[in-house]
């Protein structure tokens, strides 16, 4: 059997590793994972109620356009129906956008360190990916606007940035918008959104009427807590939705997911509870960091990308071996590890044996 040749050395994507993985490896009984910027809190309890009442019906299949789902994010967002497309995640929308417009040879451009996924997906369909180097750890959005040529097909900013955690601001991304043509799709990828707090954050959707080529993706996996459930969307032109769904498999989100979602939407309280006691956590990791001499990127997420001062794999398997899972293994930042922002107890004892592991390793240098 022969695979696509530009799939035999593709990169396999690597999650956060298990917490009951690592407790087994390492023999742990107490071990915290802050690697993949989930939600320490879970989720909504009316998210949980929607999924235990909706369990008599697991042998139906979904509703294959999330009719019901979609009709009330559009009511919440002020935006229409045909504009919301669903996915296993923004992950799928990710491939569903790539699959419908990228061909091999096509050119898209995307940040030197930022979410893998574009250019997995890219390279999976033969397509060129252009790859601008951050500014301290920000987009560059003049030097991505110069690198666009006819064979542009897509363009794709993470705003926050994952794994650096910066921002771009409205004024910068509109800046951005004017230069592009009107002939390359811009994808903001807006994972986080809900964590945001500055002022200076972008309200992209109002943008969408003067820029027709700006595709916005969102998801229930971060603040909604609902990681476990797979579902996101992608919002755009109603002509471009179109487009996209004509690539999507039939039911790629499940009941569960979808109910679950809807439950979550109604409670604003909940997410704003998240937000500020993450906003906390931040400023209490990074006075952390302020006390133990480390610089870090500004954090607009629920997570902090810091400078160790050490090999990020090094600090990463001994904070393992104190059963703290973190993400290092960044091509452009090897001294950088990513950690989660979760709950007090869990920061606090993150901080701990950070101490601990880079006093260890300072003293045996």
């Amino acid at each position: 059997m022969k695979p696509k040749a530009q799939i035999v050395n593709l990169p396999v994507y690597q999650p956060g590793k298990p917490i009951e993985e690592v407790k087994k490896e390492l023999g742990l009984d107490v071990v915290i994972k802050l690697a993949s910027n989930e939600n320490p809190y879970g989720c909504s309890p009316q998210a949980t109620e929607a999924i235990t009442a909706e369990l008599g019906a697991l042998s139906l299949y979904p509703d294959g356009s999330a009719a019901e789902l979609t009709a009330a994010l559009a009511e919440k967002l002020g935006i229409e129906r045909s504009q919301i497309i669903f996915g296993c995640g923004s992950d799928e929308i990710i491939a569903l956008i790539i699959r419908a417009f990228l061909e091999p040879g096509d050119e898209t451009i995307m940040a030197d360190q930022t979410f893998s996924v574009y250019k997995t997906n890219a390279d999976i369909e033969g397509a060129v990916s252009i790859e601008i180097p951050l500014v301290d750890g920000k987009h560059d959005l003049q030097a991505m606007a110069k690198a666009v040529t006819d064979k542009t097909k897509i363009i794709w900013v993470c705003n926050p940035n994952n794994p650096t955690g910066t921002i771009v601001s409205e004024s910068e991304l509109v800046s951005f918008l004017d230069e592009v043509p009107a002939r390359t799709m811009v994808v903001l990828d807006e994972a986080y959104y809900e964590y945001v707090t500055d002022a200076a954050y972008p309200d992209s959707i109002k943008l969408m009427e003067r820029y027709p080529n700006l595709v916005i993706l969102r998801t229930f996996s971060k603040i909604y807590g609902l990681a476990a459930l797979r579902i996101g969307y992608g919002i755009g032109q109603q002509e471009v939705i179109s487009l996209i769904n004509r690539v999507r498999e039939p039911f790629n989100t499940g009941r569960l997911a979808q109910v679950a979602a809807m439950a979550a939407l109604k409670d604003q309280e909940f997410i704003a509870t998240c937000r500020r006691l993450n906003a906390e956590g931040i400023t209490y990791i990074q006075r952390e960091f302020d006390r133990l001499g480390l610089s870090y990127f500004p954090a607009n997420g629920n997570f902090i990308m810091v400078d160790v001062k050490k090999p990020g794999a090094e600090v990463f398997n001994s904070l393992l071996r104190k059963g703290i899972i973190v993400r290092p293994g960044f091509a452009v930042y090897p001294n950088y590890i990513r950690v989660t922002v979760g709950s007090e107890e869990q920061n606090k004892a993150f901080i701990g044996a950070l101490e601990q592991v880079l006093n260890e390793l300072n003293a045996t240098a």
